[in-house]
Formats: C-alpha cells, structure tokens, sequence
C-alpha cells in the first residue's frame, strides 16, 4: 500500500506541531511549508480538516498559528491514515460493487492481502504521535544536544552539521 500524499503532508504537519509542542509561538503554515517544502495552499486545506477533526485548534490573525489540541500521546496514527486515506482496495476484488475478476470465488491472493493490509493498520493502530517523536524532540535543548548528527561537506573552512530533530526538517549549523 502507498499513503497519498495528503495522508504524508498530514502526519508531517501532526509530527511538526508535536515536535514544537511547548514553544511559546504557534507554528505558522507558512513555517511548515517552507520547512518541508510543500505548497501553503495545499497544507491549509490540510489545516482545515486537521481542526474539523479536533487534532490541531489555529488561530488567525497576527501571533496565529496551529498547536496540537490533544496531547502526541492521544493521537493515534492509525486512526489518522484511516481519517485521510480514501481506498483500502488493494485489488480490484475487495470492492464487490466493481469487482470484474473471475477468480474471486476461489482465489486464494485475496485473503492473504486482506491479512496484510489488516497487520499493516494493525501496526499504525499501536503506534502514538508521541511514539515518533525522539526522545530529545520531546526533552528540549538538553536532550537535542545528544541527537544523532550528520556530517555535511565543508563551506569555507567551516564544517556544516545537520541535526535530526523526528517532525522538523533537519537544521544545519556550522562547527569549527
């Protein structure tokens, strides 16, 4: 199964606000859009659901912006792909108001996706917005000291470091 990418800007967007949960200023769409690189047309239609749902409340205006309106740990992955995601047919045989193939009375392929695509949601049902923050996103400055860093070519004499942050694009900063 592929998630669409609406179900792919949506848990970026969920990941985003939880990575940022405690700062004192909402996160902006105009920030996630920049950040990852996706249209702000598209993430606020986005937004939009998000709130309708009750995952984010936002705020208009100046100093306005998106939080998390339930706690990371609440927030269950599964039930998200589930609100976002339109066809679970992986085959043309698990929708029987357009199922054409002729060996659906007896074809045994059908069951054994059916299993799969359960386990697959099996698995997002056991899995919190919380769970994929990393620990240091959800311990503050301290803890993101101790993130795992990648190491980026040299620009000038300077060597450029990348810090993972889980739901925030990776910040480059230079080291001496």
């Amino acid at each position: 199964m592929r998630l669409t990418q609406w179900t792919d800007y949506t848990l970026r967007v969920l990941m985003y606000c939880a990575a940022t949960e405690g700062r004192e200023q909402p996160v902006t769409i105009t920030e996630v859009a920049e950040g990852y690189g996706i249209s702000r047309s598209h993430l606020m239609k986005i937004v939009q659901q998000l709130s309708a749902q009750g995952l984010l409340e936002t705020t208009r205006g100046r100093g306005g912006g998106m939080r998390l309106m339930l706690p990371a740990s609440a927030i269950n992955i599964g039930a998200v792909v589930r609100a976002t995601e339109t066809d679970f047919n992986l085959v043309e045989c698990f929708d029987p108001t357009t199922n054409q193939c002729r060996l659906s009375s007896h074809c045994r392929l059908k069951g054994v996706l059916w299993q799969a695509m359960q386990a697959y949601l099996a698995v997002l049902d056991g899995v919190t917005l919380l769970d994929l923050m990393a620990p240091a996103a959800v311990g503050g400055a301290a803890a993101r000291a101790l993130l795992p860093t990648v190491a980026l070519p040299r620009s000038g004499s300077a060597m450029r470091r990348s810090t993972l942050v889980a739901g925030l694009p990776s910040k480059t900063e230079n080291i001496e």
